[in-house]
């Protein structure tokens, strides 16, 4: 199924499978395994085994690497991440996506944007996708402490990574990935200068945790808080537009 184009009109061949795991996460798997098998057939100690196979099996899940069906739609910045749309409001990007980094590559405007913020549990896919195709234009790591994810200073205190792409046209968008309370590492999978599709992989966060959006200037989300995301599927905004959105939970 990879590279086929589907469509709303039935185009395309679909069939389930299991979603591969990806490399980064099977020696942790296969380390869990190896530690539950060890327990409950050299040792005979099931009480310990049986909980720790479970464990290896969850370690697999979370690495977890499915295929997504990302619309090509010239206007539609994609959700990066999959989980839950926990904070919406207008902020001031970080410094890393606005200043002068000294490449020669333009920063953000500066000026107040809206940041729309998801939060993964550790039962969501924790591979990060690119919202718009276009260039890497930064990547620039900060380290920092391991609050929970879930908090609005999480934005600035926290262990993150921020990433700016541009488009052919000009538009931009910044985007950050942010360790939490379990997460310990941020593991990219680009570099600037590289060219990104919409909705490519483009990094992994261990164990919990949550990205940042900030949309370009003039946009505004098409999703609301609550609302759950699928990485590289979910449309989170259309540049331009500035729709305003109600649901209601039930």
């Amino acid at each position: 199924m990879a590279g086929e184009i589907l469509d709303n009109r039935g185009r395309g061949d679909v069939e389930w499978r299991f979603p591969p795991i990806h490399p980064e996460g099977r020696k942790y798997g296969v380390i869990a395994l190896a530690v539950s098998l060890f327990f409950l057939l050299i040792l005979g100690w099931e009480i310990v085994g049986w909980p720790l196979l479970a464990f290896s099996a969850g370690v697999f899940a979370f690495f977890r690497d499915p295929e997504r069906v990302v619309p090509q739609e010239s206007d539609a910045i994609v959700s990066p991440a999959d989980g839950q749309v926990t904070l919406i409001g207008k902020v001031v990007p970080p410094r890393e996506l606005l200043v002068d980094d000294g490449t020669g590559a333009v920063g953000l405007p500066h000026g107040e944007v809206t940041r729309v913020s998801i939060f993964m549990s550790v039962f969501d896919v924790h591979i990060n996708r690119t919202p718009i195709g276009g260039t890497i234009r930064r990547l620039v790591y900060v380290p920092g402490k391991f609050m929970n994810a879930d908090l609005d200073k999480a934005s600035e205190e926290n262990e993150r990574q921020h990433i700016l792409v541009e488009r052919n046209d000009g538009t931009m968008v910044g985007f950050t990935q942010i360790a939490g309370l379990v997460a310990r590492r941020i593991i990219p999978f680009v570099k600037p200068g590289d060219t990104v599709a919409v909705g490519q992989r483009v990094g992994l966060i261990r164990f919990g945790s949550r990205v940042d959006v900030y949309l370009p200037a003039g946009t505004e989300p098409a999703v609301m808080l609550g609302q759950k995301m699928v990485a590289g599927e979910t449309v989170l905004a259309r540049i331009g537009s500035t729709p305003m959105i109600e649901g209601i939970s039930q």
